[in-house]
């Protein structure tokens, strides 16, 4: 097939495509273009829960979503996930309902407290890397790999690696170290995957490129929120991304540029109307 491709990311051509062709194309040859590129995701529900107060979610989003989410992991080099979405979920992280390699799978667990039983460190499917918090005593604890030896050991895929990096003053591990310590061991582009608490932490850093928000057509009513944000005064604060919207069968997909010029909030009504 003949495609034309442009640097803006659109694209044309002379083939007759069915329209799911010509959808996976709007949405992902944007984003296979950037050799950079930091995108998060969530898939929720109308009222932005991602799972149920027992932490239930398998699945709240339908089929064409989980397709969408296995292409983007596809797409990157690495899938970051916290410590909470391997304890709740146990996932894989991997390529299996789309064609593509596996990507580097990254698990930040501050304070390791996730046992070596979960599948992302014994299926030895792909790369794992267990980001800790730096401590200055940890008695017992075997001391994180090299450098040169992690780099060796992604390219052979083999292995968990583990990262000792510095905590910031609430104990957490600032999202950019993270990204940082990734791209000196030559990942690119890279999918925040989960859970709400993990990409909200990266949208707050500001370390977000794109942010793909699914919404699915149900009402879980409480249970676990899609992004916990800073608190802001007024609604001209609220983020305000150029947006694309995409039907994937019974769900809407929200696909948000967080480097694109902002678009300005109507001017509050002094009499508090619409």
């Amino acid at each position: 097939m003949s495609l034309q491709v442009y640097p803006s990311g659109a694209w044309d051509t002379p083939a007759r495509l069915t329209e799911e062709a010509r959808q996976v194309l709007d949405l992902f040859l944007p984003l296979q273009l950037q050799t950079d590129l930091v995108i998060a995701q969530a898939g929720q529900s109308l009222d932005s829960r991602i799972a149920t107060d027992s932490g239930h979610s398998h699945y709240v989003t339908g089929p064409r979503d989980i397709l969408r989410l296995h292409r983007l992991r596809a797409l990157v080099d690495a899938v970051i996930v916290g410590a909470g979405t391997i304890a709740a979920d146990d996932p894989r992280l991997t390529v299996r309902e789309a064609e593509g390699d596996n990507p580097v799978r990254v698990v930040i667990d501050p304070h390791g407290r996730l046992d070596r039983s979960r599948r992302v460190f014994r299926d030895r499917a792909a790369p794992t890397l267990a980001i800790r918090c730096r401590r200055e005593e940890d008695p017992g604890r075997r001391p994180p790999e090299r450098e040169t030896s992690a780099g060796a050991r992604l390219a052979t895929g083999s292995g968990t690696i583990e990262i000792d990096l510095p905590a910031g003053p609430s104990g957490t591990i600032d999202p950019h170290d993270v990204l940082a310590a990734l791209r000196d061991r030559g990942c690119r582009r890279f999918l925040i995957e989960g859970g709400g608490v993990t990409v909200s932490r990266f949208l707050d850093a500001g370390a977000v490129d794109r942010l793909h928000v699914a919404v699915a057509p149900l009402l879980i009513g409480s249970g676990r929120p899609a992004f916990t944000l800073a608190p802001i005064a007024t609604l001209e604060q609220a983020i305000r991304p150029a947006c694309r919207v995409f039907r994937l069968g019974d769900d809407v997909l929200f696909d948000l540029d967080l480097r694109a010029p902002v678009r300005p909030a109507a001017p509050a009504d002094p009499g508090g109307r619409p």
